[in-house]
């Protein structure tokens, strides 16, 4: 790939002074009034800032979304050009004054009363914005009947759909030669941390945004490691839940065993709250039916800074000694965890036995789940067949750099009678014995590990090229798995997973705080033209 022509001339000391200082005439945008805010800093903003300078009168929801739209306005559509959001909601205004306007009356609907939040572009949403998977075969196609069930409830506890995010196109289930970020309709989103290395995927924009903090928190999807993995890739927090906690309704889909949303923050904190808005049971989703008794009222309830102290944890070690510059954020991260007061214990716990049956999983269950998706939203897009003439007919669109492959792949399989798929299901569910047969066999509150190794390099000749990566178990087996920042290699992030048990949010919430607040690892990014190599 041609390097941005402006990367190397981007000088982030230049846009310090007049851009992340967000002068009068920069917020003005439209001919509107510059917010009075009263010392705002929205960089590395968290819920809880946000929140108090509401109620104290310090700034409002409209100074938050407009502040958003203009770091927007400087970071994704110009300066490093990260091309992270795909779409801002043009109700986003209305819909924060509202609010505005019910905080002044004494109505205040939660801790995400009023917050700008960007969700995925694969999440339905009934409003004057486009839901398309990033694909240009959805653009003209109609506007969604209803809100995605996730959506309702963060428009319900009063958060601002700020806008949409890009993501690597049908959340990269379409080449084996895709370059995440990548989509027809959205281009190539940038890493912040290094503006040449993947942001990941296939939630590449909702981590790329939150992590310039382009809006407050973001949501994410995961079918196999699209939360963690761009969580991992720009320093933030990614929690992708147990497989049934949030509703999958009204999510373009790839697997109803696997698919599941997430919230995606620069905090632990944030993403308890996140998760307490979205999680519920769905009429809609069958997979939510345990939900409303098993999700909690309140997930910052977990949230203690000796969270660690007594615990037990489980470390794959068949994840270390694969990646040297991994091991050297990892290793001390692991006495964080013992100076905390952990119990580190050796496992070992690999996904050979099942990731071929996964992938027969997901071509099965996405043809199913997809056409299934298409013919009830209308147009003339209904189906993987013609979805795949539009991109024959639109190649220099939608492949100019690589096929869908994948797509011809799940067209040739059968129904979800198959045999082939039958016993392919079958086969995956050996991922959950193996996780619930370890924190078992050693008394576990979680297994801990590397999430994934620094960014590579965006590549559209050849593609991604990930080498470590521990989102499979915990993806296939259904359970939840959380991702904090532990370090930099390079000046690339680095995470540490924790995953546990079915319905676990609220341990592996307490376990990431407390690691968290001991090691503060995260930094803001700034946006280099690439990474701190040395030459």
């Amino acid at each position: 790939m041609t390097r941005h022509p402006d990367s190397a001339a981007f000088d982030r000391r230049v846009f310090l002074g007049a851009g992340l200082a967000l002068s009068a005439g920069a917020l003005m945008g439209g001919g509107g009034k510059a917010p009075a805010t009263s010392g705002l800093v929205l960089e590395e903003a968290d819920v809880e800032y946000l929140q108090a300078g509401m109620a104290a009168g310090g700034w409002t929801s409209v100074d938050l979304v407009r502040r958003c739209q203009a770091r927007i306005r400087a970071l994704d559509r110009t300066g490093p050009k990260l091309n992270s959001v795909i779409e801002l909601n043009p109700e986003a205004l209305a819909s924060a004054r509202a609010l505005d306007a019910e905080r002044k009356a004494g109505k205040v609907r939660g801790p995400l009363h009023g917050i700008p939040v960007l969700i995925k572009d694969n999440i339905d949403t009934a409003d004057r914005m486009k839901t398309t998977a990033g694909s240009l075969a959805l653009g003209d196609a109609p506007v969604p009947k209803k809100d995605a069930f996730i959506v309702a409830k963060l428009r319900a506890a009063g958060a601002v759909l700020l806008g949409k995010t890009n993501l690597s196109e049908w959340a990269n289930l379409r080449s084996t030669r895709s370059s995440s970020g990548w989509s027809g309709r959205g281009g190539q989103t940038r890493n912040p941390y290094a503006l040449d290395r993947s942001p990941s995927g296939s939630s590449s924009g909702s981590g790329a945004a939150t992590a310039a903090s382009l809006c407050a928190v973001a949501v994410g999807t995961e079918t196999d490691g699209s939360v963690v993995s761009p969580a991992n890739a720009s320093g933030l927090v990614g929690l992708k839940p147990t497989v049934g906690l949030l509703s999958r309704r009204g999510i373009i889909p790839i697997s109803h065993t696997q698919d599941t949303a997430g919230p995606m923050t620069r905090t632990v904190r944030d993403a308890a709250l996140l998760l307490g808005a979205m999680a519920g049971t769905d009429p809609g989703d069958a997979a939510t039916r345990e939900a409303d008794a098993r999700r909690e009222v309140d997930y910052t309830r977990f949230l203690t800074k000796d969270g660690l102290k007594g615990a037990r944890l489980g470390v794959v070690k068949n994840l270390l000694g694969v990646h040297a510059h991994v091991d050297d954020v990892i290793l001390p991260a692991l006495e964080a965890l013992k100076a905390q007061g952990a119990t580190l214990v050796d496992v070992e716990l690999k996904s050979a036995a099942y990731d071929d049956a996964e992938f027969e999983v997901l071509l099965f269950e996405f043809k199913a789940d997809l056409n299934a998706y298409l013919g009830g939203r209308g147009g003339a897009v209904k189906d993987l067949i013609t979805l795949m003439s539009f991109n024959e007919q639109r190649r220099q669109e939608e492949m100019p750099f690589f096929g869908q492959e994948l797509l011809q792949q799940a067209q040739a399989k059968g129904p979800l009678t198959d045999p082939a798929y039958l016993k392919a299901l079958e086969t995956c569910a050996q991922a959950r014995r193996d996780i619930t047969g370890l924190l078992e066999k050693h008394q576990l509150q979680a297994l801990v590990g590397p999430t994934g190794g620094p960014a590579w390099l965006i590549d559209h000749v050849n593609g991604d090229s990930s080498s470590l990566s521990f989102s499979s178990p915990a993806a296939v087996a259904g359970c939840p798995h959380i991702t904090v920042p532990a370090g930099f290699a390079f000046g690339l992030p680095v995470g540490l997973s924790f995953v546990g048990g079915p319905w676990q949010e609220g341990a592996l919430l307490r376990l990431a705080f407390s690691f968290e607040q001991a090691t503060r690892a995260r930094r803001a990014p700034r946006f280099a033209a690439t990474a701190a190599v040395p030459r």
